[in-house]
């Protein structure tokens, strides 16, 4: 078993419910964040086996590994509860394309489900592991992948089997969109969705997702697909409103499931319904500044008393951005979140988005994944947007990425 101190802490955010009494304000969010100053932080064996003051701090013989974080600010590592990072080709100019005025739409996807399909095995894990590097790098340490650029049997289960190498938060999306050759009979494709496509990526998938909007499943195939998965014991999780308003919101309440993603449209009765559920509402920051759509109403959600989480959404088209922070500071921005809301909501609430109650967060028996900042508050950030803030990163209490790693 192997132990490390980390030491010399300014600002310890853990998102427990301890922490400094004077840090409370539930106007900003700060209340969530379980602030401790001064901190330290005891690693064993890839957990949290204590946290507190550092005055407190457990001994440790001289065999075992002290680190000081010299005042830094220390979080948790950002869950990424929402990623599409297995596939092939480039959509450059579909972005150009939209920055120039034109509108987007789902149909995109059908682009790099051609390029994804001829794409091999090693060419998708060569892009799959770049961008995990670049997400760890920002601080990034709990990925959900989605599968969805295949849309055929063989190649839904190549993705979900690509997938499960690098995380076990894996998704079946092979209702993504209609593909191509079922354009004329979208039924049928949702039957091979419910039959031997399910039975093929289910045995290694941990969830199921289905894109409900206008242009991709109705809310009939929606449920037809979400429930067949339940119905094989995959958590349900739901793509809504993004493109307009829909019933896809409360489909996700109805199913109980754990994340509706995008949540860009919403009613008063899809933000009531919400409220009153233990279905997280995962916002998309990266999506809307690359489409240009409006951004979702966070503040909207929070006020109505919604656990609400930030993922990037990572995927070649939409939001082709891997930075849990820059995703912070928008969110901030333009979402109408405090620096405090946005974190918890990137850490904790991407933790609750996964229904995991292990990562997310720093108090004793959570896995030790860690970010390491350079600066001494996690305000900064919102405060210095595109500023490269992760000075080391830690996941499973293994010190993943050096400075001088990272910076390279």
């Amino acid at each position: 078993m192997t132990r490390e101190l980390l030491t010399n802490i300014g600002q310890l955010v853990t998102n427990a419910s301890a922490g400094d009494a004077a840090a409370g304000d539930a106007a900003t969010g700060i209340d969530r964040l379980g602030i401790i100053s001064d901190a330290a932080v005891l690693i064993d064996d890839g957990r949290i086996a204590w946290v507190g003051q550092a005055t407190d701090a457990p001994a440790v013989s001289p065999a075992e590994t002290v680190t000081g974080a010299q005042g830094r600010c220390v979080i948790p590592g950002f869950v990424d509860s929402h990623s599409h990072i297995v596939f092939g080709g480039d959509r450059a100019a579909e972005f150009e394309a939209r920055m120039s005025g034109q509108k987007y739409s789902a149909g995109g996807i059908r682009s790099t489900v051609a390029a994804t399909r001829t794409a091999s095995d090693d060419d998708l894990r060569a892009r799959t592991s770049g961008l995990l590097a670049e997400m760890l790098a920002q601080g990034t340490t709990t990925v959900e992948i989605k599968s969805g650029y295949g849309l055929t049997v063989a190649d839904e289960a190549r993705l979900v089997r690509l997938a499960v190498e690098v995380t076990e938060e894996v998704t079946f999306l092979g209702a993504h969109v209609i593909p191509a050759e079922f354009a004329d009979r979208p039924d049928d494709y949702v039957d091979l969705v419910v039959g031997e496509m399910l039975d093929a990526c289910a045995p290694e998938a941990k969830w199921i997702d289905v894109f409900c909007e206008t242009g991709a499943f109705t809310v009939e195939q929606s449920r037809r697909i979400l429930s067949a998965g339940a119905a094989r014991g995959l958590g349900v999780r739901v793509h809504a409103s993004q493109l307009g308003p829909g019933d896809g919101v409360r489909l996700a309440v109805e199913l109980g499931a754990a994340s509706v993603d995008h949540c860009t449209f919403l009613t008063d009765e899809d933000v009531a319904v919400l409220a009153g559920s233990t279905t997280v509402a995962t916002l998309l920051p990266g999506v809307e500044f690359s489409t240009r759509q409006p951004y979702p109403d966070a503040r909207r959600l929070l006020d109505a008393g919604v656990t609400v989480a930030i993922a990037s959404d990572c995927n070649p088209g939409s939001s082709f951005t891997s930075s849990m922070p820059f995703c912070i500071a928008v969110a901030v921005r333009d979402m109408g979140m405090a620096p405090a809301e946005a974190l918890w909501s990137a850490t904790a609430g991407g933790a609750a988005a996964l229904r995991r109650d292990d990562i997310g967060r720093i108090e004793p028996g959570a896995k030790a994944d860690l970010v390491q900042l350079t600066a001494d508050s996690y305000v900064h950030l919102a405060y210095r947007p595109g500023v490269p803030l992760v000075e080391r990163v830690w996941k499973n209490g293994v010190l993943a990425r050096r400075e001088d790693e990272i910076r390279s």
